[in-house]
């Protein structure tokens, strides 16, 4: 079988793009042909096929010629139509696979994946298709008003504070759902992480038998547990407002053990005002921030860790980190919010806490910090959790038995299985 991978990104930026290569590698052990088609980077992986990539874009640059070109392509990318068709006709590919095409490659592709007769699965790595701003996240709380009605993501400011920015992501919404409906025309079938994101995607109109819940893998065999509990307590992970880094360090100073240090990995546009929030709770000396961490590097931080606390206040579709965290014997403390719940037994491998609660967070936090025999107990559960029930095999066994019958299906014109 040969397979179409679509991301905009070819390295590790973010969880969908972590997905989009390992899940590449995975089919190729697993006996399938993969091509890839992403954006030309500096930062890309080596590729057989990056001859067809999209030119390189910067969607985040102040100068005019650069944001105009980015407007544009995330309306229609016409080099993204031509280069795809050329890769098709070389490739020749049974299915393709969508991750992440918003703006630097935009949905101007799947047309010619349909007039090449390719069937589309789309996996369903954020809220995008929902939300102008992707997270469904506005003013410091979940906001899911722009899923309802575009415009009021223009009018709330939703991306980035920037009713300019906002007003464009409405616009580029509006075209692609209600004027040309490109997904609901060319998209055989969505792929959703949690059972969260499906129950969520069909509250605001997908059909339920048009989603399809394969969560996500992880190889335990890459990772040695550490079942000790170590001393610091760990974040890692972007730092933007929907994460609730605030929320930690606010918690972490009501703690009455205060015998632990916090321990901040990451980058993002949140650092600044956090690096500032820990100045003035006095808590310079037990907080931590060591910059982005990946590989090596930051499975021996989070091994050496008491645990990890993950404090999102937005609704997280999954939650990768949860089983990296307990994939490393390491257990998580939580928000309960989103798909999160469905990488933690709690109690068990972890626990979780009222998200938004200051509160809640601190109480639990001072808890667990006292029990060490318990946070060990909840290491070893942790670990065999994630081992047993997001196990690669299984996954390939999921992904292929899907790319099957959607290929199937496509044979006699039926777009939905």
């Amino acid at each position: 079988m040969k397979v179409l991978q679509i991301n905009k990104f070819n390295y590790l930026k973010g969880g969908a793009d972590s997905y989009f290569i390992e899940l590449s590698k995975l089919l190729e052990k697993g006996g399938l042909s993969v091509a890839k088609f992403a954006m030309d980077s500096k930062e890309n992986m080596p590729s057989d096929w990056d001859d067809y990539f999209v030119s390189h874009i910067d969607v985040r640059s102040h100068k005019a010629v650069e944001q105009l070109r980015s407007a544009g392509r995330a309306i229609w990318s016409f080099e993204a139509a031509k280069k795809i068709d050329h890769l098709v006709c070389n490739f020749k590919p049974d299915i393709a696979h969508v991750h992440n095409i918003y703006h630097q490659i935009s949905p101007s592709i799947l047309p010619i994946l349909t007039k090449h007769n390719i069937p589309t699965i789309m996996h369903l790595h954020d809220w995008k298709l929902l939300s102008p701003d992707y997270k469904m996240f506005s003013r410091g709380k979940i906001d899911t008003s722009g899923a309802d009605a575009y415009w009021r993501s223009a009018v709330n400011r939703s991306v980035k504070g920037s009713f300019t920015k906002s007003f464009l992501a409405a616009t580029e919404m509006y075209w692609h759902h209600k004027i040309l409906k490109v997904y609901e025309k060319n998209i055989s079938l969505y792929v959703a992480p949690s059972e969260f994101a499906k129950k969520t995607f069909v509250e605001f109109g997908f059909k339920a038998d048009q989603i399809k819940v394969i969560k996500p893998f992880i190889n335990a065999f890459d990772y040695r547990p550490n079942f000790r509990p170590g001393k610091y307590v760990l974040f890692f992970g972007r730092l933007e407002p929907e994460k609730g880094v605030d929320l930690l360090i606010k918690a972490f100073a009501r703690l009455r053990n205060k015998s632990y240090k916090l321990l901040i990995v990451g980058s993002g546009s949140d650092y600044y005002d956090l690096k500032k929030l820990v100045r003035m709770l006095n808590l310079k000396d037990r907080v931590e921030f060591v910059g982005p961490k990946h590989g090596d590097d930051l499975k021996r931080i989070i091994s050496e860790a008491y645990l990890v606390v993950v404090p999102s206040v937005w609704l997280e579709i999954f939650g990768l980190v949860n089983l990296e965290a307990g994939v490393l014997g390491k257990p998580v403390l939580a928000a309960d919010v989103g798909g999160i719940p469905e990488a933690i037994k709690n109690n068990q491998t972890g626990l979780l806490f009222k998200h938004g609660s200051i509160e809640d967070l601190a109480t639990k936090l001072d808890w667990c910090l006292n029990s060490p025999k318990t946070m060990a107990e909840m290491g070893e559960e942790a670990r065999n959790f994630v081992a047993n029930n997001f196990r690669p095999k299984d996954h390939l066994h999921q992904i292929i038995s899907l790319y099957n019958s959607v290929i199937e299906k496509n044979k006699y014109g039926q777009k939905n299985i």
